[in-house]
C-alpha cells in the first residue's frame, strides 16, 4: 500500500551572521517558497511536486518515500516528520505528513 505526502513549508530562516561571515554577494531569505505553502506527492509515483524547489526535493525525498511507503521515524508522530534543506545560509523548514493511502500495484 501506498499513502500521498503532503510536503507544508513551515518556516524559511535567514542566518544573517552566517551569511555576513562566509557568503559574498546580497542574500535574501529563500524566494522559491513560501510559508504555509502546500505540495501533494502521490505515493506510488512519488514526482517532485509541481513548482517545488528541485534542490529542496533532493534533500527531503528519502523521507518523503519512507513515509509515502508505510514507514515511520522514531520519535516522530506516526506519519509525520519536520526536516528541512541543506541550504547553510538560508534553510527552509518543513512538515512531511503521510494524508491518505493509495491503491497498491
Amino acid at each position: 500500500m501506498y499513502a500521498d505526502v503532503k510536503i507544508t513549508v513551515l518556516k524559511r530562516l535567514f542566518l544573517e551572521d552566517v551569511v555576513q561571515e562566509y557568503a559574498e554577494g546580497d542574500w535574501a531569505p529563500c524566494d522559491r517558497l513560501t510559508e504555509g505553502q502546500e505540495f501533494v506527492v502521490a505515493g506510488k509515483d512519488l514526482e517532485m511536486p509541481s513548482g517545488f524547489c528541485s534542490w529542496a526535493w533532493a534533500d527531503i525525498f528519502k523521507q518523503v518515500l519512507t513515509l509515502a511507503r508505510g514507514g515511520n521515524f522514531r520519535g516522530t508522530k506516526p506519519g509525520t516528520f519536520v526536516t528541512c534543506c541543506t541550504d547553510g545560509f538560508r534553510p527552509v523548514i518543513f512538515a512531511l505528513e503521510k494524508i491518505r493511502p493509495t491503491q497498491s500495484e
